[in-house]
């Protein structure tokens, strides 16, 4: 498709956010909802990590996970929420192109991160409960680290590879985007370029970064269920659901929101309904994170007390 030229034959430099609701009445009431929302968020996650850290019963493989994945929500958030914030408080919707290619990078890469995080936290699952005698070795302080760099690594790979793909896009009008804030396929739809080889790079990459790793926790957590299930301790399959099971609940959120987010990149326009789902990949999911892994576990409650007590009495 040739290029159409806008309304004064100019490429558009900056798109317009509609934002969640288009009723300037209950925007001061979005900002609330959502100031709070990123409040809970960052003083949760950063709750956990300084639990983690403080405590030493949690220097294990699975809270060192755990630590990385609260640092990781605290930035999928603020890469998205503050912005919307400080529209809201300035009465504009503008957003320069650049700023939005800079959103989508940083929100691609703090994802894909997620994604790997979850698939190494499945995999010491499967190495502590499947093989637990070579655990301490398999899962050992460079291998975790490892871990995490090559995540780091790939996430990287595939938020600059997305990046630069959409600048070669050109976008000659309308600039109006439907959300509140900048992703792929909101930018396909204003595109007036052939966007169809975008597309196929996000379904192709996106097998690698989400399909791949869930296939891989699936399979942990297949082998992972048979040996527990084999377990005669019934206080020790206990546990063992307790733990799998917050993880799982973790991974069945954020893949879940993820797979209709990008999946559905034929869709005439955006509704309500991908508005809702954007809202889970950004504020929901990292919001739930710290309570669901906190929930059931009581070392962690007990560390977060600790936690608690020392800041009170610090004030």
């Amino acid at each position: 498709m040739q290029p159409e030229a806008g309304v004064n034959g100019t490429p558009v430099t900056e798109f317009i956010l509609l934002g969640l609701v288009e009723t300037p009445g209950l925007r001061p009431v979005v900002f609330v909802v959502f100031l709070f929302a990123y409040m809970v968020t960052v003083g949760g996650n950063l709750s956990i990590l300084a639990a983690i850290l403080r405590e030493p019963k949690l220097h294990t493989p699975m809270y060192f996970f755990l630590g990385n994945l609260s640092v990781l929500d605290v930035g999928c958030i603020t890469v998205t929420v503050p912005s919307m914030l400080g529209r809201l408080l300035s009465h504009t919707c503008t957003v320069p192109f650049g700023a939005c290619l800079t959103q989508i990078f940083f929100f691609h890469l703090l994802v894909g991160v997620d994604c790997f995080l979850l698939t190494a936290m499945a995999y010491d699952r499967f190495l502590a409960i499947c093989r637990p005698l070579t655990y301490s070795t398999r899962m050992s302080q460079e291998v975790q680290r490892i871990l995490v760099a090559v995540s780091w690594a790939c996430a990287f790979t595939n938020a600059l590879t997305h990046t630069v793909a959409i600048s070669t896009l050109n976008f000659c009008g309308p600039s109006v985007i439907n959300h509140f804030y900048c992703d792929l396929p909101q930018l396909f739809q204003l595109s007036c370029s052939s966007t169809q080889l975008n597309e196929l790079l996000l379904f192709a990459v996106g097998f690698i970064m989400a399909g791949s790793p869930l296939a891989l926790i699936v399979t942990s957590y297949a082998h992972v269920a048979a040996t527990v299930l084999r377990m005669r301790s019934v206080e020790g399959r206990k546990k063992a659901f307790s733990t799998c099971g917050s993880h799982l609940t973790v991974v069945a959120i954020f893949y879940g929101s993820g797979i209709f987010n990008y999946m559905r990149l034929g869709s005439a326009k955006i509704s309500d309904k991908d508005k809702a789902v954007g809202i889970f990949n950004t504020v929901i999911n990292p919001m739930l994170n710290p309570i669901i892994y906190s929930l059931r576990n009581p070392d962690v409650q007990g560390a977060l007390w600790r936690v608690l007590m020392g800041w009170r009495s610090l004030a």
